[in-house]
C-alpha cells in the first residue's frame, strides 16, 4: 500500500534564525475508481482504507445500497519509475443484477471545497436516490455527551500529530463511544471511509449515530450523512446554507460550532437533549 507521510526538506525561518530540516507531510495521491471496468471517478486522497473510500463514495452516490451489491474490488496494475506498484486504480465489480451507474455520470472527482453540486435540484436528488433517509430516526444525544466528541476524535488523529494536514471524521453511538475514525486529506474522503467502514460491517442505515467531523459542514457531506442513513451531523466549524436546506428537508440534525461547552443547532434540534 502507499504511505501515508512523506519526507520532504524545508527552510524553517523562527525570527532570525534558519535552518534546513527534512519535514513530514501527509500523502495526497489520485485514486481513480472504476466500476466493472468504466472510470467513474478521479479523488486526491490520502492512501490507505481505499477500498472504503470506494464503498463509501459509491453508496453516497447512489450506486450501491449495502455491502452485498458489490462482488470484487481488487487493485489494478499500475507501476511508478520504480518499478513498484502505485495502488492508485480500484476497479469494483457490481454483483449480478446491481445496475452500474447511469451513463453519462463519470467525472473527475476532486476532494476540494469546489466539488459537488449546488441548488435545489441537488436538493431533490438526494431526495429521489437515498434509500436511507434519517427523517424517522428517533434518536436523542444529550448535548453534554456531544461535547465530548471532539476531543475524541481530536485523539484518534495520529497522522495528524506529525503532518498537521489532515481532515478526519468519525462515528460515534448515543453515548459517545467512538465506532471509528479516519484520516485523510479531503472532508470528503475522510467521510466516505467511515461510511464505507459501515458499509463493510453492514451497518448501513447508520441509525442512532452521530457523524463528527474536524472542520466545516458543507452540503456534500451533508449529502453523504443522508444518504448513509446517519441522524446527526456534528462540526467544530460552520455549516453552509445548503447544508442547513438539505438537512432541513431530509430529517438531518445539523451542529455546528461545536468547541467546549459551545454548539450551534441548526436544524431538527429535537435531537439535541439538555
Amino acid at each position: 500500500m502507499g504511505r501515508i507521510t512523506a519526507r520532504r526538506p524545508v527552510v524553517r525561518i523562527r525570527g532570525p534564525h534558519e535552518t534546513t530540516r527534512p519535514d513530514t507531510l501527509v500523502v495526497e495521491e489520485p485514486l481513480e475508481i472504476r466500476v466493472n471496468g468504466s472510470a467513474l471517478a478521479v479523488t486526491m486522497r490520502t492512501p490507505g482504507h481505499d477500498i472504503e473510500l470506494a464503498h463509501g463514495f459509491l453508496l453516497t452516490e447512489g450506486v450501491i445500497v449495502r455491502r452485498e451489491d458489490i462482488s470484487v474490488a481488487r487493485y489494478c496494475d499500475g507501476v511508478d519509475d520504480d518499478g513498484q506498484n502505485t495502488y492508485n486504480v480500484l476497479d469494483i465489480t457490481l454483483a449480478p443484477g446491481v445496475a452500474p451507474p447511469e451513463p453519462g455520470v463519470e467525472r473527475n472527482f476532486y476532494t476540494t471545497s469546489s466539488c459537488g453540486v449546488c441548488g435545489k435540484g441537488s436538493l431533490d436528488a438526494v431526495r429521489l436516490k437515498t434509500r436511507h433517509s434519517p427523517a424517522a430516526d428517533k434518536t436523542e444525544v444529550k448535548a453534554s455527551v456531544l461535547t465530548t466528541m471532539p476531543g475524541t476524535l481530536r485523539e484518534s488523529q495520529k497522522a495528524f500529530d506529525s503532518t498537521g494536514g489532515l481532515h478526519a471524521a468519525a462515528l460515534f453511538d448515543v453515548d459517545g463511544t467512538m465506532l471509528v475514525s479516519r484520516e485523510d486529506v479531503g472532508r470528503h474522503n475522510a467521510v466516505d471511509k467511515v461510511v464505507g467502514w459501515a458499509t463493510g460491517e453492514s451497518r448501513i442505515p447508520l441509525a442512532g449515530t452521530v457523524l463528527m467531523v474536524s472542520g466545516r459542514a458543507s452540503f456534500e457531506l451533508a449529502q453523504k450523512a443522508v444518504m448513509a442513513g446517519i441522524p446527526i451531523l456534528a462540526a467544530v466549524s460552520a455549516p453552509s446554507s445548503l447544508a442547513v436546506d438539505l438537512a432541513g428537508d431530509s430529517g438531518l440534525t445539523v451542529v455546528g460550532f461545536l468547541r467546549g461547552e459551545d454548539m450551534n443547532l441548526y436544524s431538527h434540534t429535537h435531537r439535541i437533549t439538555r
